[in-house]
């Protein structure tokens, strides 16, 4: 007697939870953790300008220059953006249309926003918003050489000019696959080139083209700042914001994106330790000012090379970028008459273009090749090899010292074509508007630039004097010297 037993077989379908499938919103190319990075990272680099810069240079400035300052940022963050959408993005990352720019196109189509980036598991709107933020915060940076006398139609003339003609040709030779440095094998992690050596020359030659400020603002400059704990606010903001600047450099959370984030903050930590060290052995205290210019060097310097070299390197390049520039800025500047000419109040020569230089050649020696593997995910093994670890192998030493000599290159092409473009850019702008602002605007500064004031309370305009009575809505608390004003002339705080 057979038997026959009906064996019935099931197979388990192992489903992933419903908000990891793929749908119409959410394609299978997307990875819903490396969007939301990026989305977070763009946003923290939002707000190292605003309110970031808006705060730091709006508190470090005399109170007379507090609204122009801050409204400068404020302006170019905004302008910036809309260049961005509606040309500059594609000639930074679009189709190239020589080997140093891209074709200028609109990037609002949804179609186009909706697709998959050129970089990275997340749509096109993702990278355009992050892009368009690292191009923001240059023009700010920009502006930290021309506070306090520019003439402020002028500057709204030059942002849209900059971004378009210099920003654009400087991001898609380095970081578009098709730019002839990148083909080359430049490392610039985050933008220390892209970024802070061309804000800090084309800052340092808009300087020398607008002129300097009024002798008292330059002579009372910084000690005269109407708020130092609000430019550590402003600081702050910057400093942390940094974590999504360099830690959204690999367009993916990854390993890397983590080592990033931690080097930064290690080499500024280091950076600013040295500043004020040695503020305090030379001029005898340490000072505010000392203290976020050396967070600020040491963030610039390992920008280029966050997520591509040891944590040990990073503390040295912090070494390094609190004394070369706290160097440049506080001792070389008084003794080169060229220097002294030009009125930078921020410094951005020194630390964005000096800091900057300096970690793109630091990034060269240090630049570890299995670190530069993950960022890069190529298998080019005769690219991005370090001169340290180049040295340390008969075989590559040629490699190393090809990249020390790219990164070199780099520099060289990010100043001239700055000093050029920045200057022609000036010298049209001129054309059309007086580059500074006149004698009389250089005396009242917010007033006479945008009729309004900073701190109402301290408007000159406004005289509560001789007190008698301190007694709440006492209407006769003041004695005959108050001046009546309609409401429309006060202002709220």
């Amino acid at each position: 007697m057979v038997t026959y037993f009906s064996i019935e077989v099931t197979y388990l379908r192992m489903e992933l939870p419903s908000n990891l499938l793929s749908d119409e919103a959410s394609p299978e190319w997307m990875n819903k953790g490396d969007n939301a990075w990026q989305l977070t990272a763009a946003t923290m680099v939002g707000l190292q300008s605003i309110p970031g810069l808006v705060i730091l240079y709006g508190s470090l400035v005399k109170k007379t220059w507090a609204i122009n300052s801050a409204f400068m940022a404020f302006y170019a963050f905004a302008a910036v953006l809309l260049c961005w959408v509606s040309w500059a993005y594609h000639m930074s990352f679009g189709d190239k249309m020589v080997f140093f720019l891209g074709k200028p196109g609109i990037a609002l189509d949804e179609k186009f926003l909706l697709g998959k980036a050129f970089l990275g598991n997340f749509p096109n709107a993702t990278m355009v918003f992050y892009q368009g933020v690292f191009a923001g915060i240059t023009l700010i940076l920009i502006a930290g050489a021309l506070l306090g006398r520019m003439n402020i139609r002028a500057w709204m003339l030059f942002v849209p000019l900059w971004v378009t003609f210099s920003y654009t040709v400087v991001a898609f030779s380095i970081w578009c696959p098709d730019g002839w440095l990148a083909k080359r094998g430049v490392i610039d992690f985050a933008g220390g080139y892209v970024i802070h050596l061309s804000a800090g020359v084309a800052g340092f030659t808009a300087a020398y083209w607008v002129g300097p400020r009024a002798e008292k603002d330059r002579e009372t400059f910084p000690a005269a700042a109407n708020n130092m704990i609000m430019v550590l606010a402003g600081a702050g903001l910057l400093w942390m914001g940094w974590s999504g600047f360099n830690g959204g450099g690999p367009f993916v959370a990854s390993t890397i994106a983590s080592l990033a984030v931690l080097n930064t903050h290690v080499c500024t930590a280091a950076s600013i330790i040295v500043w004020i060290t040695l503020d305090t052995f030379y001029f005898g205290k340490p000072t505010v000012f000392g203290a976020v210019q050396g967070m600020i060097t040491g963030l610039v310097c390992i920008t280029p090379a966050a997520g591509v070299v040891q944590g040990w390197a990073a503390i040295l390049m912090g070494l390094i970028s609190g004394s070369i520039p706290w160097y440049t800025m506080m001792v070389l500047h008084n003794k080169v008459n060229f220097l002294m000419k030009i009125d930078d109040p921020m410094a951005v020569f020194h630390t964005h273009a000096i800091a900057g230089a300096l970690g793109g050649i630091l990034t060269g020696f240090f630049a570890v090749p299995k670190l530069c593997r993950l960022f890069y995910m190529v298998p080019d093994w005769e690219k991005y090899i370090g001169l340290a670890y180049g040295l340390q192998n008969s075989g590559a030493t040629r490699a190393g010292l090809k990249q020390m000599l790219i990164q070199v290159e780099t520099i060289a092409f990010v100043i001239c074509y700055n000093v050029i473009v920045t200057s022609l850019i000036c010298l049209v702008v001129r054309v059309m508007v007086p580059l500074r602002l006149d004698s009389d605007a250089l005396q009242m500064g917010d007033r006479a630039i945008h009729g309004e004031d900073a701190f109402a309370l301290h408007s000159e305009t406004t005289k509560f004097v001789n007190i008698k009575r301190n007694k709440i809505y006492d209407t006769q608390a003041f004695s005959s010297n108050y001046e009546s004003r309609s409401l429309g002339e006060l202002q709220m705080v």
